[in-house]
C-alpha cells in the first residue's frame, strides 16, 4: 500500500499519462494533486489526518535524478513542429522539429507550432494545478523553470536528452521604494532573469536549444558542434549548456564591444571563441555562412527553439502573480526575439485558459540602436536596419534585428509600445535603481527609462500594475558603474553619481565629514 500511495504521489510531478477522456480536476485523469494539510498541536484530527497522508520516499541511493525520470516515462499525444512564422493557415509547409533548418522556403523566419488541439483537451484550471505541483521540486527535469512546462516547450523530447541546470523561476520582487520614489507607482514590480545560471535570461531559451541539440547528436544527425554570434550573454548561455553537455560550442564575439565579464564566461567554459574586428550583426552574417557549410547548428534567435524556453518568463509572471495578468511587462530590446517569446507565452495561456487576457507590451530599446523604434515612430511603414552606435547596454547594440516581424506581431497583437532611452538616461535611471536596493544592468535602465517615460506621459497609470524585465546581472557590467560613479564618461553629467569620500584617517576629520553627511539625511541631528 505504502509503495502504490508513493508512485501515485510521485506522478504529479512527472509527465502526464492524461490522454483518455478529459475528466474534472476532481477525478483522476492520470495526474494526482494533493492539497496540503496543515496540521497544528491545537488540531488532535488534522494531525492524525496529515500522518496518514501519503508519504514522497526519496529514490534509492545509486539512482540518480535522471534514472529516476526514467522509470516514470509515460506516453502522451502531444507534438510540436516547425512552421512558417505567421503563415496562412491553409500553408501546407511544415517540419520536424528533428530536422536541421533554420528558414523556410520563401526563406522566412520559422515558428514552433504546438498541437493546440492536443493541448485543450486539458482545461486551463488543469495546467495551473500542473503547472504549480512542479514549482521548487528537484524533480528531473521539472525542477527548472523552462521544462516544468514541458508539454508547452518541447514535448515530445526523451528527458534523458534535457541539458538542464535548473534555470528559471526567477525572482520576481516588488520594486517598492523605486517605484513610490521616482515614479508614484504602488504596484510595480522586477522580473529578474538575470538570476540564473549564467547571469541571463539567455539561459532559458538555451537549455531548449542544446537539448535538442543532444537529441539530434544521439539520432547520429549531421551535428558537430553548436555556433552562434553574440553580444556577450548569448556566448554565455551556450558555452555554460555545451559544456554541460559534452557539446563542442564555437563562439563569435565583436572584438572590444563587450565587458570582460562576459567575454570570460565563454573561455571558462572551454568554448572556442573567435574575437573578430566587426559588430554584432557582420558576426551575424559570418555564423550563417558559416553554419551553411560546416556541421555546426545555428544558436542564435533566428532558431526558433530557443524562443521556446524564453517564452516560460511569461508564463511564471503568471503563475507568480497566482494567474493574475498585470496590466505592462517592459521589455528590453534588441535582437527582437525576446518581445515575441512573452508575446507567445502569454498568448498560448489565455488560448489555453489559464487566463482571460494578456498584458500590453513594451519593448525598449537605446536609442544607439533603435530600428523597431524608429519603424514604430513611422506607423509601421517600411522597416529600416541602422548602423548601431556604441551603447552600455551592449546586449541590444544591434541595428538590423532577426526577429523584426516576430517583435512587430507581438506589439500590433498586445496593442504594444516601443520607446527609447539615450546614453544618460539608460545610466542614470540604472543608478537610481540601484540607490533603491537593487543592482541592475544597464539594459534594465533602459526598460526603466521607457517606464518612467510613460508615467509621466500618463499612458501608465500609478495603480497599473507593471512589470519590468531584467535581462542581466548587473555584475556583468561593473565596470559601467564603476565608470559613472567615478564620473569618468565624456559627455555625461553623471548626476546620481555616489563616489568614495576621500578623507584623512584621523578621529576628528572622520567625524567632520560623518556629522556633514548625517545633517544631510535628517535636519534634526
Amino acid at each position: 500500500m505504502a509503495a502504490s500511495s508513493t508512485c501515485m504521489f510521485r506522478s504529479s510531478f512527472f509527465s502526464p499519462n492524461p490522454y483518455s477522456k478529459q475528466q474534472s480536476p476532481a477525478k483522476s485523469n492520470g495526474i494526482h494533486f494533493f492539497t496540503p494539510i496543515k496540521a497544528t498541536a491545537s488540531s488532535t484530527d488534522d494531525a492524525i489526518s496529515a500522518s496518514t497522508q501519503p508519504q514522497k520516499h526519496r529514490r534509492p541511493a545509486d539512482e540518480n535524478i535522471r534514472e529516476e525520470a526514467r522509470r516514470h516515462i509515460s506516453s502522451h499525444n502531444f507534438s510540436a513542429r516547425y512552421v512558417p512564422f505567421n503563415a496562412d493557415p491553409n500553408s501546407s509547409e511544415w517540419y520536424s522539429l528533428d530536422e536541421i533548418i533554420y528558414r523556410s522556403r520563401s526563406g522566412g523566419l520559422l515558428d514552433v507550432q504546438h498541437d493546440m488541439d492536443a493541448l485543450k483537451k486539458f482545461d486551463g484550471q488543469y495546467w495551473r494545478s500542473l503547472f504549480d505541483s512542479r514549482v521548487g521540486k528537484t524533480t528531473w527535469p521539472y525542477g527548472s523553470g523552462v521544462w516544468s512546462k514541458k508539454e508547452w516547450v518541447l514535448p515530445e523530447i526523451d528527458s534523458d536528452d534535457i541539458v538542464s541546470a535548473f534555470e528559471g523561476n526567477s525572482n520576481l520582487f516588488w520594486a517598492e521604494r523605486f517605484g513610490k520614489q521616482f515614479l508614484g507607482m504602488s504596484d510595480l514590480w522586477v522580473k529578474h532573469c538575470g538570476i540564473s545560471h549564467t547571469g541571463s535570461f539567455k539561459d532559458l531559451g538555451m537549455t531548449v536549444l542544446v537539448s535538442q541539440v543532444n537529441r539530434l547528436r544521439k539520432m547520429h544527425k549531421p551535428v558537430v558542434g553548436v555556433g552562434c554570434a553574440s553580444t556577450g550573454d548569448t556566448s554565455a548561455a551556450l558555452s555554460a549548456y555545451c559544456a554541460s553537455a559534452g557539446i563542442p560550442s564555437i563562439v563569435f564575439l565583436p572584438a572590444n564591444k563587450i565587458s570582460m565579464a562576459q567575454l570570460v564566461q565563454p573561455i571558462a567554459n572551454g568554448a572556442f571563441v573567435l574575437s573578430l574586428d566587426t559588430d554584432f550583426d557582420g558576426c551575424m552574417q559570418l555564423i550563417r555562412e558559416v553554419t551553411a557549410e560546416l556541421p555546426i547548428y545555428l544558436a542564435n534567435s533566428l532558431n526558433s527553439l530557443r524562443l521556446e524556453g524564453q517564452k516560460t518568463a511569461a508564463i511564471e509572471i503568471l503563475q507568480q502573480f497566482d494567474w493574475e495578468v498585470p496590466d505592462w511587462v517592459i521589455i528590453p530590446g534588441g535582437n527582437l526575439g525576446n518581445i515575441y517569446a512573452f508575446y507567445k507565452g502569454f498568448q498560448m495561456c489565455k488560448e489555453l485558459g489559464l487566463v482571460d487576457r494578456i498584458p500590453r507590451l513594451v519593448c525598449a530599446q537605446a536609442a544607439n540602436a533603435n530600428p523597431l523604434y524608429l519603424h514604430y515612430k513611422s506607423g509601421w511603414k517600411e522597416f529600416k536596419s541602422v548602423k548601431a552606435n556604441t551603447t552600455f547596454a551592449s546586449a541590444i547594440q544591434i541595428g538590423d534585428p532577426v526577429s523584426i516581424d516576430r517583435a512587430v506581431y507581438a506589439l500590433k497583437n498586445s496593442n504594444g509600445i516601443v520607446e527609447e532611452a539615450t546614453e544618460e538616461e539608460l545610466m542614470d535611471a540604472m543608478a537610481q535603481a540601484d540607490s533603491t536596493g537593487m543592482f541592475i544592468c544597464p539594459h534594465t535602465g533602459v526598460a526603466l527609462t521607457a517606464l518612467s517615460k510613460l508615467r509621466k506621459t500618463g499612458v501608465i497609470r500609478p495603480t497599473d500594475r507593471t512589470v519590468v524585465v531584467s535581462t542581466a546581472h548587473g555584475l556583468k557590467f561593473t565596470q559601467s558603474k564603476v565608470d559613472y560613479h567615478s564620473k569618468e564618461i565624456k559627455n555625461m553629467e553623471c548626476r546620481f553619481a555616489n563616489p568614495p569620500v576621500q578623507v584623512k584617517a584621523d578621529f576628528g576629520s572622520v567625524m567632520d565629514v560623518l556629522k556633514k553627511y548625517l545633517l544631510s539625511k535628517n535636519s534634526k541631528f
